[in-house]
């Protein structure tokens, strides 16, 4: 009897080390944020974040068991005009300083098919925190070919109203709501 319970609770712990989640870390060099919105409705105009930090806790048999968290500085945001990106950073947007971070962890994954999720997080931008939800989509897994590491590839997207964050400035001449594409790429962390 007892070394059936034991094989029984060793079954179980086995089970359970296999299926927790795996920390995989973003490659900073192929992950971006894209965002667009219309400008007076005479142009789409973009931007984006790149280089920024997170981790995913990855677990391949049960992705609602998955967890993302991302920051990046919001100074780091690109938009090929320097001058947009510091009016941007003034007082009728951000206001940002070097200290400022844009930050999504997420609370909940619903698996939406074979390779798509909704990931739903807060989204904490210009000192505001709101819900959002994420329609996210399974690339890849497999080993990078010239990492030789465990690698995954994610793309996402939502839509974000500006004013919800405060930064409403302009609208509706320029738009309340803003595209959002990402796509990230991550690398198994080292045990």
């Amino acid at each position: 009897m007892k070394t059936t319970l034991l094989a029984a609770a060793l079954a179980t712990a086995a089970t359970a080390a296999f299926a927790a989640p795996e920390r995989y870390t973003l490659d900073a060099s192929h992950s971006q944020v894209l965002f667009s919105y219309d400008h007076l409705g005479f142009s789409t105009t973009f931007g984006m974040f790149s280089g920024f930090e997170g981790e995913i806790m990855f677990d391949q048999e049960d992705p609602s068991n998955s967890s993302v968290n991302v920051s990046m500085p919001t100074m780091s945001m690109f938009t090929g005009w320097e001058e947009r990106e510091a009016h941007f950073m003034s007082g009728d947007f951000f206001g940002a300083s070097e200290e400022d971070m844009i930050t999504f962890t997420s609370t909940a994954i619903e698996v939406t098919g074979e390779d798509t999720a909704m990931i739903t997080g807060d989204l904490t931008m210009n000192d505001v925190t709101q819900s959002v939800v994420l329609d996210a989509t399974l690339n890849k897994t497999g080993t990078h070919p010239m990492a030789n590491q465990e690698w995954a590839g994610f793309d996402a997207t939502t839509t974000l109203k500006r004013s919800d964050f405060n930064l409403g400035a302009f609208a509706p001449a320029v738009s309340d709501e803003v595209e959002v594409t990402i796509s990230v790429e991550a690398m198994k962390a080292a045990e």
